[in-house]
């Protein structure tokens, strides 16, 4: 058994691999300590686009100031793509990127590539053992993958004849047991040299895969400690070691659980690593763990919008992390049809009457009793952004709907609505429009997003960002509302960039030029005017 922990390199996805050098140091001393065989430093890259700390690039000029205890050989990474993608020969990329074994304090380098990039990375293999080093090559998102396929890739990792160790990854965090021993054994149709394996936590399955593979002769472990790393996480050291403490092991377990207690707690609190559920489902349909950590990390994006968005990517095929694909996740853009425009319906439908937009904020369960009388008493128009379960249908008139991340994430909610909806069309296709119950009427009034723009015509509006309460007031604009009521338009925590959205849109709203009260009748930390549901009615 040989121990590989990757902390720094894998853990790094979280933290830009900005690591305080305090806690680098009690690692270093920690893993050597522990015993650990191998200490992956982090990765080894190009510059960049944007601001990455200093483990993204793991220069030789870092490795030198950094206290290296002995015991555990030290490794970098790096990315094939990074090698094929240079626009320099494989060689002078190489080059570029690494000195001589003998002038280095690594000894060990693992390439990572995708299969498709298998055909093409002989050379970047043979350059580094050229250089002396040891070289580990890393199948990523091997599970899934047809047996031929895995042979064959293990075929020409043979052919080469410099792969020190070769390693299977669970990029995707799907597999099981099953699946890593057939894995396995399709990888020693040709392979009879050290295999190792890199497991991810999405399912919580991720120690057990990893000890599984090992009663199966897989003798390269990777680990991080408490299973920092990308998405919700790898194996981790702290649980891998005390399952071996059991047995005649050379590994000290203690030296890291000081670690995880003094150090990666707190960071883990910091950062949010670790399995759950969306992570699980994501895994289920093969969804790139990254989408769902950069869904997780945004403020913007609320449970709803989040799991609509892991919905769209489990039919997109996006094993694959593609910033574009999540943006469209988000926004949809690849289901928006160019024509933006809508019918022309709304116009004067509100009919000079009060219109009450309802939100989604905790003040409706909170003051539902004083809603619910104030539409018995006024009887104005109220317009439900969405289906709220706080507010009994028969006291809305209108449900909106313009983010199709929600209606999917609800669309089990609306099969049996009897109540009118307005939502731009051209924003939904035919699958996800067949879940509304046919014999509601639709209003269809077009949407458009425009960066600092909020204006209002007869077929559509434009809107700054995608926040359906801009959408509605336009809608209650056209309609020709004599004033508009808000409740349920709570605000968020200072700092949460939700909030600072919200109010540049209102802000927005506030400058138009049609002139309309807008009254929120329930508390709000947004820039409108404030009235109570419990105001009498004179």
């Amino acid at each position: 058994m040989k121990i590989l922990d990757c902390t720094l390199r894998d853990g790094g996805y979280y933290n830009k691999w900005d690591f305080n050098f305090d806690v680098v140091n009690a690692y270093l001393e920690a893993v050597a300590a522990a015993k650990i065989d191998y200490v992956e430093l982090g990765l080894r890259n190009f510059p960049q686009e944007g601001f990455l700390g200093p483990f993204a690039y793991t220069t030789e000029s870092l490795i030198n100031r950094l206290t290296l205890p002995e015991g555990p050989v030290y490794g970098v990474m790096i990315d094939a793509k990074t090698i094929l993608s240079s626009g320099m020969s494989v060689e002078e990329a190489v080059d570029k990127l690494f000195v001589e074994k003998s002038e280095s304090k690594l000894s060990l380098v693992r390439v990572a590539a995708h299969f498709h990039e298998v055909e093409h990375s002989e050379p970047i293999v043979n350059a580094l053992k050229n250089k002396g080093y040891i070289v580990g090559y890393n199948l990523m998102q091997s599970g899934g993958k047809a047996d031929d396929i895995i042979a064959d890739k293990a075929r020409q990792a043979v052919d080469w004849g410099c792969v020190d160790a070769l390693y299977f990854a669970d990029s995707l965090g799907n597999m099981d047991t099953k699946e890593v021993n057939r894995i396995i054994k399709a990888l020693r149709t040709h392979w009879k040299g050290e295999l190792g394996i890199h497991t991810h936590n999405n399912m919580a399955k991720a120690l057990d895969n990893t000890l599984a593979a090992y009663e199966s002769g897989v003798t390269w472990l990777d680990v991080t400690v408490t299973g920092m790393g990308r998405g919700a996480g790898n194996a981790q050291t702290e649980n891998l070691l005390a399952v071996l403490s059991k047995t005649e092991s050379p590994y000290q377990a203690s030296p890291i659980y000081d670690l995880v207690v003094r150090y990666f707690d707190k960071m883990q609190k910091e950062y949010g690593w670790g399995s759950n559920f969306l992570y699980f489902i994501g895994a289920q349909n093969d969804v790139h763990p990254t989408y769902v950590q950069n869904l997780l990390s945004d403020e913007r994006y609320g449970p709803d919008e989040i799991v609509g968005a892991i919905e769209y990517l489990s039919n997109a095929k996006a094993s694959s992390y593609n910033g574009k694909v999540l943006e469209q996740a988000l926004k949809l853009n690849d289901q928006i049809d160019i024509e933006e425009d809508g019918s022309n319906e709304l116009i004067g439908r509100f009919d000079n009457r009060e219109v009450l937009i309802i939100g989604g904020g905790e003040s409706v369960l909170k003051y539902k009793n004083g809603i619910l009388g104030y539409i018995s008493e006024h009887n104005p128009i109220v317009l439900s952004i969405n289906v709220n379960k706080n507010v009994p249908v028969e006291y809305v008139d209108y449900y909106i709907i313009s983010h199709n991340a929600k209606f999917l994430a609800e669309r089990s909610k609306y099969k049996d609505l009897t109540k009118p909806i307005i939502l731009p069309k051209h924003r939904f296709n035919k699958d996800e429009l067949s879940y509304l119950n046919p014999e509601i009427k639709v209003f269809d009034y077009g949407l458009r997003i425009e960066e600092d723009i909020y204006d209002i015509a007869d077929t559509r509006c434009t809107i700054p960002s995608e926040l359906t309460v801009g959408y509605a007031i336009a809608a209650a604009f056209i309609g020709n509302a004599s004033s508009i009521k808000l409740v349920g338009f709570d605000g968020f925590e200072k700092g949460d960039n939700r909030q600072q959205e919200m109010v540049d849109l209102f802000i927005k709203i506030n400058e138009f030029k049609q002139k309309k009260e807008i009254l929120s009748l329930t508390p709000t930390s947004y820039p409108v005017k404030e009235g109570s549901v419990y105001a009498p009615f004179i």
